[in-house]
């Protein structure tokens, strides 16, 4: 089902649409630096807990690929960081701090295995992480579709439907939650 995708990863960046600019006007802004994406996040670009979560993502998947460390307790220290940084952007989203959750647990996974590796394991573990957000992602675009499909299935006929909340795309990094058992009953 296509739509409007709120969040993205490309090869120059992480592309993010600006929603404080709609209606409108659409414009996308792409950041290769997580620390101009904590900006972004703390000054509402994107909004909605599971879109906000996979911008913490992919926040600390640009900080891995473009870290400076040359020795896995250097990339352990600047992780540290980044995660701090994004954990101060948004105090309540609670996706946010899943995803950071999620990347340290992750990073300690990687860890175990890197650390005899030296240069080549710090690679691997640049890279996972890199791989873990496009995951995350996919996952919430997964959970979204799943979600839609069991929702529309109860939607009766004919009838109305309110939502209390931003439920869409813009949302989610999905197709929505709420809108998108919407979408997917008509």
């Amino acid at each position: 089902m296509r739509t409007v995708e709120p969040i993205r990863w490309t090869p120059e960046g992480v592309v993010l649409l600006d929603q404080r600019r709609l209606p409108g006007e659409v414009v996308y802004h792409t950041y290769t630096d997580y620390r101009d994406l904590v900006r972004a996040i703390k000054e509402m670009e994107i909004r909605g807990a599971p879109a906000i979560g996979v911008a913490a993502a992919m926040g600390i998947a640009l900080g891995a690929q473009h870290s400076t460390a040359s020795s896995l307790e250097e990339f352990r220290a600047e992780l540290s960081r980044i995660c701090d940084a994004l954990s101060r952007t948004r105090p309540t989203a609670v996706d946010l701090f899943w995803a950071i959750e999620r990347f340290k647990r992750r990073f300690g996974e990687l860890a175990q295995t890197a650390a005899k590796d030296g240069a080549a394991g710090l690679a691997r573990v640049r890279a996972a992480l890199v791989e873990e957000a496009c995951r995350v992602h996919e996952e919430r675009r997964a959970a979204d579709e799943r979600l839609s499909r069991y929702g529309a299935e109860l939607l009766p006929q004919r009838g109305l439907v309110m939502t209390q909340c931003n439920a869409g795309a813009l949302a989610t990094g999905g197709i929505g939650t709420a809108l998108g058992v919407i979408r997917v009953a008509v």
